[in-house]
């Protein structure tokens, strides 16, 4: 990161763990001092991806994108793949044995705070796709509300009903706990729908007069959640039934401090967006692929630690590792202008969804079995290191909650690890007397 006290510095962004040197801040910016550090990571924040994830044409095009920006580059990366896909088609997929896998795919941005810049990296991704496609756009909605709607929008012709325009659909819901919410009231069908469009099934709606079918449908979802909201939904139904591990999980929080911003047009002269534009293109006739040799050597040596099934709220959410981790791979190919998954394709594919997992373990790590807790959880988390005592504590419920219920989420809160009581006061001098202790978001630390 640029110094606000060393302009001339090279602008320096994090891409798989490491600083990678970039532009200079005077090619980076038209004036101005660059960018400023942003504060620690929020405490069991995943450790970045690992660099293969920013392999090939899409990866390039986010080492443009990342220093003029204050969103992070991995939910760049993501939502620009699921877009990419989602431009694709049903023309291409691998197959594992009678199951087509297609690059349709769904994400959700996981942001610490409203401060993320989760809609800052969709409108980098939604230009870049504009320019890729100019008629992107018209396939990309938002509203999810019924699955009725849903297979409406995407229904075959039939008789004089000239169906949907287009198979191809992008849905970009910035407010996805408002779809979870909808998913819960036992008589909306959107939850399975979304379940069957994921695995390529024929959609139907039967509840009206004239039944509507969507034999091809390709949908793909990009959702944008808080922590806190998702918080509430990780040990619901949602988990249980299979429609949350349906989606690759990104956490994102904001990269840099841009006051300015940067270069209006990144990419102008770098030929990527073209680049990008013909070998999608030519991935909407690409048929089946199947692995390169030394991809498919990779695959065996793999499968069997992303087959291994885990416990509890996060092994849910990742229960569907092995067609994530291909799917994605798959579109690295495509968007390579590839017809074989080779080795580095399936590397960026495992890199990108090592993150997801690890981001997933981050959204489950956040879930309590009361929103009482939850709600302490996520106020002692943007206290930091200062804490919270009890006073403020209750304060932050609205004073609306009795004693024994905060006592008993602090509790629960200490038992998971997840917050620990100090006698020290803010200023990091020991409490005496009947100076209020402060609650501190994470474990104890060891004494030794």
């Amino acid at each position: 990161m640029l110094s606000a006290k060393n302009p001339d510095q090279q602008a320096l962004f994090a891409l798989g763990g490491e600083r990678a040197p970039v532009q200079s801040a005077s090619r980076a910016r038209q004036s101005g001092p660059g960018a400023l550090a942003v504060g620690e990571a929020p405490l069991g924040w995943p450790e970045p991806p690992a660099p293969e994830a920013y392999s090939g044409v899409l990866g390039e095009i986010v080492r443009c994108l990342a220093p003029h920006t204050e969103a992070d580059p991995v939910a760049i990366l993501a939502q620009a793949l699921i877009a990419a896909g989602a431009q694709v088609g049903r023309g291409a997929h691998v197959a594992v044995e009678a199951t087509l896998h297609h690059p349709n795919e769904y994400v959700l941005i996981v942001g610490e705070s409203a401060k993320a810049r989760k809609g800052s990296s969709w409108d980098h991704v939604a230009r870049l796709m504009d320019m890729v496609d100019p008629g992107f756009s018209a396939r990309t909605s938002t509203g999810l509300s019924s699955g009725e709607g849903l297979v409406w929008a995407l229904r075959d012709p039939v008789g004089p009903d000239p169906g949907a325009a287009d198979p191809r659909l992008l849905v970009v819901e910035p407010e996805f706990a408002s779809v979870l919410k909808m998913t819960a009231r036992d008589v909306n069908t959107l939850s399975p729908v979304l379940r069957s469009a994921w695995d390529g099934r024929p959609l139907a709606l039967l509840t009206r007069t004239a039944p509507a079918r969507a034999k091809a449908a390709h949908l793909s979802v990009i959702g944008h959640i808080t922590a806190a909201e998702l918080s509430h939904h990780v040990v619901g139904l949602e988990a249980a039934n299979g429609l949350l591990n349906r989606f690759v999980f990104i956490a994102a929080r904001r990269a840099q401090l841009l006051p300015e911003g940067g270069r209006l047009d990144p990419l102008a002269g770098t030929g990527l967006a073209g680049k990008l534009a013909l070998h999608l293109e030519a991935a909407r006739g690409a048929g089946r692929l199947s692995f390169s040799p030394a991809g498919r050597k990779l695959w065996w040596e793999t499968y069997p630690s992303l087959s291994a099934a885990g416990a509890g709220p996060t092994g849910a959410l990742i229960a569907r590792s092995e067609a994530h981790a291909l799917r994605l791979a798959l579109i690295y190919a495509l968007s390579d202008g590839a017809r074989s998954i080779g080795p580095g394709h399936l590397r960026a594919g495992l890199a990108l969804w090592g993150y997801g997992e690890r981001s997933a373990i981050f959204a489950a790590s956040r879930a309590t079995a009361g929103p009482v807790a939850g709600r302490i959880a996520d106020a002692l988390v943007a206290a930091g290191r200062r804490g919270l005592t009890r006073t403020q504590i209750r304060d932050v419920l609205g004073r609306n909650h009795a004693g024994v219920d905060i006592d008993a989420a602090l509790a629960e809160l200490a038992a998971k690890g997840k917050a620990h009581q100090s006698d020290s006061k803010p200023d990091g001098t020991r409490a005496t007397g009947r100076l209020p202790h402060t609650w501190i978001a994470g474990s104890l630390p060891s004494s030794s």
